[in-house]
């Protein structure tokens, strides 16, 4: 079948390569510029070079055989690389995070920045409404691979009951601040967590094949992002940095980069299921927020739901 897939993130991938080894045809579209989705990484410019950011998902486990499996292939393609501060069993991606995801995402045709904003449906088959007009591609079946609330609006002319447990899925806000500094902190530890306001901190700098000025990501607990969900950049940066320097017990200087980033869709929920098909419509739905949050679940998700299509 001709296939098209509205998510380029890990869960959509994984679901187009499992199709693809299956004899299907697929064609993926994403409203973000390029690959990433939650494993997305932020590039900046400062006067001592380009620093990077991996301002989504810090880390990544492999529980599942099977994923087990895809992780130690991409650490064979050294798009992935152990990182024992996070954990015994935690991974990143090398030489950022989103390495993986623009590895599998090269294998496929992928449109970057179209945002598809509903599904128009007739005897023929499913064609894409983009934010400039109807996509002219026909397709036998759709794969919705985005985030629950999203996925909630494409599915409710069509499948209100699919509709209704993604809308049901809600996920937690983040705000997470990127900050770079010429000099090191001179911090001991690596990584903070379970603070009340901030739910994780790293030196993102430490992280296997990175390079460049002393960098670090601190993310805000879910509750802080939902109290302050609205804040000014400005006063996230200046709330998050206050408190990391008391976290830290260290003085901040001024640093060579700050930004700050909110994340309306950050940590997924999670269902009772692990991939809906609708085989009627030719409709299906894959994503983290079925499993847990977790980038595994996004993969074996997308790898499910391929599976059920083709069967």
């Amino acid at each position: 079948m001709k296939i098209a897939i509205i998510g380029s993130g890990l869960s959509g991938l994984a679901c187009a390569d499992e199709l693809v080894t299956a004899g299907h045809r697929v064609w993926l579209y994403d409203k973000a510029r390029g690959p990433g989705g939650r494993m997305s990484t932020r590039r900046m410019d400062s006067p001592a070079g380009e620093v990077r950011f991996d301002h989504g998902a810090q880390y990544f486990t492999a529980r599942d055989p099977a994923f087990q499996a895809v992780v130690k292939d991409w650490e064979k393609q050294q798009w992935a690389a152990p990182w024992p501060a996070a954990g015994a069993d935690s991974w990143v991606g090398v030489p950022s995070m989103n390495a993986p995801v623009k590895a599998l995402a090269s294998a496929h045709d992928v449109s970057w920045s179209t945002r598809i904003e509903g599904l128009v449906g007739n005897d023929d088959g499913w064609q894409l409404q983009g934010d400039k007009g109807v996509l002219d591609a026909l397709f036998d079946a759709v794969i919705i691979a985005i985030p629950a609330e999203q996925a909630a609006e494409l599915l409710a002319p069509w499948d209100s009951a699919l509709a209704g447990l993604a809308a049901a899925t809600v996920s937690a806000p983040c705000w997470t601040l990127m900050l770079a500094f010429e000099q090191s902190l001179q911090v001991t530890e690596p990584i903070f967590r379970d603070d009340p306001v901030i739910g994780w901190a790293a030196r993102n700098s430490d992280k296997p094949g990175r390079a460049g000025p002393e960098s670090w990501v601190i993310q805000a607990s879910p509750q802080w992002s939902v109290d302050h969900l609205e804040d000014s950049q400005e006063q996230v940066i200046a709330s998050l940095s206050g408190r990391f320097a008391a976290l830290s017990g260290t003085t901040i200087p001024a640093p060579l980069v700050a930004s700050a980033h909110r994340w309306r869709y950050a940590r997924s929920g999670s269902s009772d299921s692990d991939a809906h098909y609708n085989d009627s419509l030719r409709i299906g739905v894959c994503g983290d927020w079925l499993i847990g949050p977790r980038v595994e679940c996004a993969w074996l998700s997308g790898t499910r739901l391929a599976r059920l299509l083709s069967a």
